[in-house]
């Protein structure tokens, strides 16, 4: 991933080595420690289930390394044409869940007449989208399970653009490496082109056959059934495509950039 470095012998051999001091450590975030321990699998993670841990930078460098090999092992062996398994609507979680690091009352109220979807970057149209344009365009629909990093998950029922149609609707550049995404509550994520051209990355406009409610997202949201739930963006207000790497609200506080399988 451009501006991030690979992981090198030298900085394998940190991440061995920092691991080993953690045998001893004493926990001071147990939410973080959390979600490494469940996603930072590989390269040396074994060792840190399960340790106590400290906030110094030795460890911090370690964990970084971990999640920049994790990223590329992602990212190496992600299939673009292997599909997320889908459901019967019979096994669709009722009441879906509400996520998001707010409160539900705190959720974006938007006003569709107003509401225009930017596009930026290496698009050949960058021209605005209101919403009944998004509506106008071959719709599809699929039954997933959100997976979330919290260890719980639930099984939806979205429907909207395919991603990959949208992008070659306004002649996006496929060979760009990054598609970015800001949002109307200040939250920001990104991912690479092979998810973003995955037959079941969609942009989402309804939930459950209903236009896609406030809590769920609303205008629109992002939903990959291959990436974990904070990968998948809602309230979208403006996607660009770049090699530049872009970051993530989490992805910036240590969470891994790939998020996925």
């Amino acid at each position: 991933m451009e501006n991030r470095s690979r992981l090198s012998r030298q900085d394998a051999g940190l991440v061995l080595k920092e691991a080993r001091k953690l045998l001893s450590a004493r926990v001071e975030h147990p939410g973080r420690r959390a979600f490494l321990t469940r996603t930072l699998t590989l390269g040396g993670v074994a060792m840190l289930s399960g340790c106590d841990v400290t906030n110094n930078a030795g460890i911090e460098r370690a964990l970084s390394a971990i999640s920049r090999f994790n990223d590329e092992v992602q990212a190496r062996i992600f299939d673009p044409h292997a599909l997320a398994p889908t459901y019967p609507a019979s096994m669709i979680t009722r009441p879906f869940p509400f996520n998001a690091y707010y409160g539900i009352t705190e959720a974006p109220a938007i006003d569709e007449s107003g509401y225009r979807l930017e596009i930026g970057g290496q698009a050949a149209d960058r021209r605005p989208w209101r919403l009944p344009e998004l509506r106008a365009l071959a719709q599809t629909e699929q039954i997933t399970r959100h997976i979330c990093v919290e260890g719980w998950s639930a099984i939806g029922r979205w429907g909207g653009v395919r991603f990959s149609d949208f992008l070659a609707r306004i002649g996006a550049d496929t060979t760009a490496r990054f598609v970015g995404f800001k949002c109307s509550d200040d939250y920001y994520t990104s991912i690479d082109m092979r998810t973003a051209l995955h037959p079941q990355t969609l942009l989402a406009l309804t939930y459950d056959g209903r236009t896609l409610p406030r809590e769920y997202g609303f205008p629109m949201k992002l939903r990959m059934p291959t990436k974990l739930g904070y990968k998948n963006p809602k309230h979208i207000r403006a996607i660009f495509i770049t090699n530049t790497y872009p970051g993530g609200y989490w992805e910036d506080q240590g969470y891994n950039w790939f998020g996925g399988s």
